[in-house]
């Protein structure tokens, strides 16, 4: 159902059952999935492919990067399936410099006041809280948690199921499974809750945290590493925050020390 005072231009391409509250703006080159419902007052311009089952807030605005090099240049904006964007949200499309495509996962919520900026790559079950900004060319893994009024700065990775404390300034990359916090994020331990709501095996658990006393001994972390006895590594959950610290980077990794 289209309502008859939005605005929807006839090259856009909305599947079946998609509703189309007032006063929203539709632009030529949207894609629309089934089932998904822009409540009211909803904007989205430019190269957008928005998946199925979404829900869409009043207030939202989908539009061209936020980046002063951004020129007109045709870049895209992928979002999954069944995602919540709450009210006043804000995403951006990529731009050339950044690979041109800003990627969003499925099942993610986006509460009141959050903004996704350009090249972003964000995967699934993820929750942004209020207010939160995540800068351009920003990763962020599976079933992370950002808490209400973070910022998370340009080029920053987050490992898979962090959590981020509310009022956090992301900085530096986070661990998979970590918990970040402070005015200039400090690493806090693991999210243990989280892995055990996940029902990851205790012994993983355990052998993760042991991991952890170890790689973060001191403020040497390549020296850590080294030293690092070789039956973590066998441990699929070790096994990832070694890969992600490993991995090339442009940020420094975040530590209790940092």
């Amino acid at each position: 159902m289209i309502h008859k005072t939005a605005i929807v231009n006839s090259k856009a391409k909305i599947s079946n059952n998609v509703t189309i509250g007032p006063y929203s703006i539709i632009g030529p080159n949207v894609v629309i999935g089934e089932n998904t419902v822009l409540q009211s007052h909803v904007n989205i311009l430019g190269d957008v492919e928005i998946g199925k089952g979404n829900k869409i807030y009043p207030f939202v605005s989908i539009n061209e990067p936020q980046d002063l090099k951004y020129k007109g240049e045709t870049t895209k904006l992928i979002i999954g399936n069944n995602n919540k964007i709450r009210e006043y949200v804000s995403i951006n499309p990529g731009t050339v410099g950044g690979g041109g495509k800003t990627v969003i996962g499925n099942n993610c919520l986006f509460m009141v006041s959050s903004h996704v900026a350009h090249d972003c790559q964000l995967g699934n079950n993820i929750i942004v809280a209020n207010n939160v900004a995540i800068a351009g060319h920003a990763i962020i893994d599976d079933n992370v948690v950002i808490g209400g009024n973070s910022a998370v700065q340009q080029f920053t990775r987050i490992g898979k199921m962090a959590m981020i404390g509310g009022m956090t300034g992301v900085s530096r990359d986070v661990i998979p499974y970590g918990l970040s916090m402070g005015n200039r994020n400090l690493l806090h331990g693991l999210n243990l809750i989280g892995l055990r709501r996940a029902k990851f095996d205790n012994r993983d658990i355990l052998t993760l945290s042991d991991a952890y006393k170890e790689i973060f001994a001191t403020k040497n972390l390549t020296e850590n590493l080294n030293k690092l006895n070789g039956s973590f590594k066998d441990n699929p959950l070790v096994k990832q925050v070694l890969e992600f610290i490993t991995k090339d980077k442009k940020r420094s990794i975040c530590t209790p020390f940092s």
